[in-house]
């Protein structure tokens, strides 16, 4: 009767050593899994917050053409980079400039900021004048670019603008 109680305790040892395996197992692979989802979410909230940076663009675009829209007179456009309007009301100048990798925002030669947010990089502006009979308008083209982006992604926006005063 001893022999076969020994037998039963060596077997439950057993037991609990193939058990601890078992969880240790257990315990890695869902460690493994929560790991991945993290890192998973963590590329998805970098992926959104560039997307929304890029979006910006969309932003300036919509703040450019609505000074197009308020003027009557385009004043300077030689330059294709630089657009310089004459608005109604207090006749001021209102003036887009490209410079380095920003649009700064300018009130009657007076510099009112910058369009775009340190995290995006212009590529590209254009502004072309448009002189028909019936008006004039102006043709814009941006390409931004994320400045966090590692893949170097940029976004096109563009738009065409008849002035307010011409009809």
């Amino acid at each position: 009767m001893k022999i076969t109680k020994l037998k039963i305790k060596n077997c439950r040892r057993g037991y609990a050593v193939l058990e601890l395996l078992f969880y240790i197992a257990l315990f890695a692979v869902l460690s493994l899994v929560v790991i991945d989802a993290m890192i998973v979410m963590a590329r998805s909230f970098k992926e959104t917050t560039l997307q929304a940076e890029l979006m910006q663009g969309g932003t300036m675009v919509e703040r450019i053409s609505r000074e197009i829209r308020q003027a009557y007179d385009i004043d300077v456009a030689s330059t294709s980079i630089d657009l310089k309007l004459n608005t109604t009301g207090v006749n001021t100048a209102v003036e887009f400039k490209l410079v380095g990798s920003d649009i700064q925002f300018l009130e009657n030669g007076a510099v009112t900021g910058n369009l775009n947010s340190s995290s995006i990089v212009i590529t590209g502006l254009t502004f072309t004048q448009i002189t028909t009979v019936k008006g004039k308008a102006v043709k814009l083209f941006l390409t931004i670019q994320s400045s966090n982006d590692i893949s170097n992604r940029t976004q096109d926006f563009y738009d065409t603008v008849v002035l307010r005063g011409i009809y």
